[in-house]
């Protein structure tokens, strides 16, 4: 059974970014990306790499007051882009599920590629989300990039840390257990005959 490219570029201009972001869902987790926020770089290839996505971004943002816009808008642009890349989303596995450990960090990650927006995020520490990582990423951000990733790419998500006390753990490992749930969840299954939803559509 042949399926088409499931690939997708955009781009997103306002007045507090530009970005442009290229996704190939079936590539071999190649990452070429550069947002001005370091850290969040690392994040981005980490996602990559563990969902096998071959991933572009390029980023210019107002990065000298907050990161706070580059990261929200790369998160609503690459949550489209994934939307886009699914297309019908006809032979997906649709359901996809990770727990994954960096050193003290225990996080897991249900993905449904629903077509329902809907994040439930939990057991961050008290005081993770003021904490600056590599100095310039607020430990916030994890929760606010995955809430506009989720709600542009219509997925419904729970990611949960279990364990943690280092923040770039917590982070690092939150990150690739979405990365490895949405591999399972976008991967094509040779048993799936149309799409995986008893309304026909998702």
């Amino acid at each position: 059974m042949s399926h088409a490219l499931r690939t997708a570029s955009l781009e997103r201009a306002t007045s507090e970014s530009q970005i442009t972001v290229s996704v190939n869902l079936d590539g071999t987790g190649e990452a070429d990306v550069a947002t001005g926020v370091p850290f969040f770089d690392h994040m981005l290839t980490a996602f990559a790499r563990h969902s096998l996505t071959d991933l572009t971004v390029r980023a210019a943002g107002d990065v000298h007051i907050d990161v706070h816009h580059t990261v929200e808008d790369t998160g609503i642009l690459l949550g489209q882009a994934l939307l886009e890349a699914l297309g019908d989303k006809r032979g997906i596995s649709r359901y996809g599920d990770a727990l994954v450990p960096l050193d003290e960090a225990l996080a897991q990650a249900v993905v449904d590629i629903s077509g329902r927006p809907y994040l439930v995020h939990s057991g961050e520490p008290v005081g993770f989300e003021f904490h600056l990582i590599g100095g310039h990423y607020t430990g916030s951000m994890v929760r606010h990039f995955f809430e506009a990733l989720t709600l542009n790419a219509r997925l419904t998500v729970h990611l949960k840390l279990i364990e943690g006390r280092d923040p770039h753990h917590i982070a690092e490992a939150e990150f690739k257990a979405f990365a490895r749930a949405f591999r399972e969840a976008k991967a094509l299954d040779p048993l799936v005959v149309g799409v995986p939803s008893t309304k026909g559509k998702l």
